[in-house]
């Protein structure tokens, strides 16, 4: 089976192409399980994300699709949470969505994904931005309230990497995601990016393959393009790694797939 659950819609403000569109798209692209999971609304940098007002309208046009092609494709609904100390509502916390995907964009105030402050690398210790990172994605998982990790290596995109080994920045962030039995997403989008590769990179597969940490597979889709960007690329670096399941979701609960 193609699983892709990380995708994205207009309602965030940066990706083009309708809820349709992004369907139709999955289709061509031969996808069996396909996830909405756009930005979830939260009262901090409202620009990249739906507003609380919009859910509804986000939740029902995916229902929608769901229903309409459903004899085609199995459509998912899900939320893409920033995990950002004090701002995480239990307005987005208590829909009834098939999955949430955990992600760190933020250090602070700082997005540290967005080009427009990419000049902040240069004004500050590299790894110690890799430890904060990391940090952050521990008490993500310690919180249990997300079921897959995005994009886990996002600190990578703008290809500014650490001097330590990233597997002992990561170690404990990785138990973290052990014990609160979530799991970690390929995802297609850092091919896109100056780092161009995918999140995660290598050292960290390799160390979620020792700890046995289930995998999924994303696009993080935020154009009708990106669609199934590179998966079967994805789906062959996983099994490089031993790994021949991949996780589904169904109202919270994890399905382990051949892919």
């Amino acid at each position: 089976m193609m699983i892709d659950l990380h995708n994205h819609t207009p309602l965030c403000h940066h990706a083009e192409g309708s809820i349709e569109e992004f369907v139709q798209a999955a289709l061509l692209q031969k996808i069996d399980v396909f996830g909405f999971s756009d930005h979830a609304p939260m009262n901090f940098d409202e620009d990249y994300r739906m507003s609380f007002s919009q859910m509804a309208d986000y939740e029902r046009d995916v229902l929608h699709v769901k229903e309409k092609y459903q004899d085609q494709i199995k459509i998912l609904l899900a939320y893409e949470v920033d995990f950002l100390q004090g701002y995480i509502d239990e307005r987005v916390l208590k829909r009834n969505v098939d999955y949430f995907i955990g992600s760190v964009h933020y250090l602070g105030s700082w997005g540290f994904d967005n080009p427009e402050f990419i000049g902040e690398y240069r004004t500050k210790n590299i790894d110690e931005v890799w430890e904060r990172y990391f940090e952050a994605i521990t008490a993500m998982a310690k919180s249990g309230l997300f079921d897959i990790v995005g994009h886990l290596d996002l600190i990578k995109v703008f290809n500014y990497l650490p001097k330590k080994d990233v597997r002992m920045i990561a170690k404990e962030a990785i138990k973290a995601i052990k014990g609160a039995n979530m799991a970690i997403e390929l995802n297609a989008a850092g091919f896109r990016k100056p780092v161009g590769e995918q999140y995660p990179s290598h050292p960290l597969l390799e160390l979620m393959a020792e700890h046995d940490i289930p995998i999924t597979f994303g696009s993080d889709a935020h154009a009708v393009d990106h669609i199934g960007f590179l998966q079967d690329d994805l789906r062959a670096i996983a099994k490089n790694y031993g790994y021949k399941k991949c996780a589904t979701f169904e109202s919270r609960d994890r399905i382990l797939v051949n892919f």
